[in-house]
């Protein structure tokens, strides 16, 4: 007899870690309230992106002024590292999203599809 595999805990707490969004799934009309959650989630995640690109903006700023400094040879360490976090703020932004963005708009064109079956 052969047991049946099972996935590990650990395994699965570490893919649910590893991804930024959560998928949603409507198992009924959506309703005002709900459709006007989702633009205010939506406008949250606008909000959260210009967060994203305002703060990569400031360390590239940063970076630059670090270079500028002849004075001290020692902050170009801290010029570059800048820069690399400058790049990285601005790459996480983007992709977190793109990544609501879909998941929104799943949710809304999945409950369209209840709501055209329903009918």
């Amino acid at each position: 007899m052969m047991k049946p595999k099972v996935k590990s805990p650990v395994k699965i707490k570490k893919m649910k870690l590893l991804r930024f969004g959560r998928d949603f799934e409507p198992d009924q009309q959506v309703i005002l309230r709900d459709y006007l959650a989702i633009e205010r989630t939506r406008l949250a995640n606008e909000r959260t992106l210009l967060s994203y690109i305002r703060s990569s903006l400031y360390l590239l700023l940063g970076g630059i002024a670090f270079f500028q400094l002849k004075e001290f040879p020692n902050f170009k360490y801290l010029a570059i590292l800048s820069l690399v976090f400058s790049l990285i703020f601005f790459i996480i932004g983007i992709y977190r999203f793109t990544l609501l963005k879909k998941s929104l708009k799943r949710l809304y064109y999945k409950s369209e599809e209840i709501e055209e079956e329903n009918d």
